[in-house]
């Protein structure tokens, strides 16, 4: 595990249509260490790295997501507030009293609220009712930003004790940075066809662009997926609802695999390659327990004629907020699945069972 490039990764600014600086960091992590490098129409990079196993061999598309959810400004008030928009999937009640930044040019912003001692009743209010303060009156808003100009979440990467890794953006810089390690980290049997996609967030856009370029026999989606594994504050003691007993998956557990979300069912013999793979090697792993979600997989597998795809999801804790949670291990040992599932990545294992 190196996660030399996470903090970077994490700290860019790369909402969903805007990834260049996110961009940026990757083709600077990547070079030297594959090939035919390009970034298509849409912003996605896709890179090859050859395989060594003869000239026959699988060409394996592995996909990360390079945006972000954020916001978008849609005007402003006549006392200088910014309205604003969702851009990808955020839920209201994190919004108020969360500090952004606005425009190219980071401007550092506070998404109103009122204070405590006038608003004890009041309940969730909606994005559309709310506003971001620049700090700028009606007369220099105009100047200083414009309609369309996205909005970041306002956060600072760091360590959390020994295992913990604390960022915005984890979903999917997680997935990126172990992609950039797979891609530096040795040579495989197969050719790996790299894509670092754009606007997942907003559906799966970037990935359905990039597997009709790639063309691969086979995928593998690199993501982060909810770890709801903390008690539910709200939740009846005496409750059966699955949702409030059955976290989705649990930090530290090692990578999740899939057999089914909200945008694909998984693979057979995809989900076979790695359960195998991770048994052979000794890597932890356990399998997503809930529905919900969805990854460039659901793009992927319809892709072309059809592309067998499988997922490996790094548990994070308070994903789509400023603050996600994962731990080193899982993404140490998400490395080590996708590098062993690479080795393992024949004609044979890929087809249908």
């Amino acid at each position: 595990m190196t996660m030399e490039y996470l903090q970077e990764l994490s700290e860019a600014i790369g909402v969903s249509g805007n990834e260049e600086a996110v961009r940026r960091v990757i083709l600077k992590a990547i070079e030297g260490h594959v090939e035919d490098v390009k970034i298509d129409p849409m912003g996605t990079i896709t890179a090859l790295k050859r395989g060594t196993d003869g000239a026959n061999r699988p060409r394996v598309m592995l996909a990360a997501h390079m945006d972000e959810v954020g916001f978008m400004v849609t005007g402003w008030d006549g006392d200088g507030l910014l309205k604003f928009t969702a851009v990808g999937g955020i839920d209201d009640r994190i919004l108020p009293g969360l500090r952004v930044k606005v425009g190219e040019k980071q401007l550092p912003g506070v998404i109103l609220w009122t204070p405590i001692h006038k608003n004890r009743e009041q309940a969730v209010v909606k994005m559309t009712n709310l506003r971001i303060d620049i700090g700028a009156g009606k007369d220099e808003v105009s100047g200083k930003v414009k309609r369309g100009d996205r909005i970041a979440f306002d956060s600072t990467y760091m360590p959390i004790g020994d295992s913990i890794i604390r960022g915005k953006s984890l979903d999917d810089r997680a997935g990126c940075s172990v992609l950039v390690d797979i891609l530096r980290g040795g040579e495989y049997p197969c050719d790996i066809l790299a894509a670092f996609t754009v606007q997942e967030e907003i559906g799966l856009r970037g990935a359905q662009v990039a597997v009709k370029a790639l063309n691969p026999d086979a995928a593998l989606v690199l993501e982060c997926t909810t770890a709801h594994d903390l008690p539910n504050p709200l939740a009846d003691p005496d409750s059966h609802d699955p949702r409030d007993l059955n976290p989705t998956t649990r930090l530290g557990m090692g990578p999740a695999l899939t057999f089914m979300d909200r945008s694909m069912v998984t693979a057979p013999q995809m989900v076979a390659l790695l359960k195998s793979a991770a048994e052979a090697n000794g890597i932890p792993y356990g399998f997503k327990t809930q529905l919900g979600g969805g990854t460039d997989g659901g793009a992927i597998h319809k892709g072309n004629a059809g592309v067998p795809t499988g997922a490996i999801s790094i548990p994070a804790r308070y994903i789509h907020s400023p603050h996600a949670y994962l731990h080193r291990d899982d993404y140490a040992n998400a490395v080590r699945l996708a590098q062993a599932a690479l080795h393992a990545m024949t004609w044979e294992a890929i087809k249908p069972l």
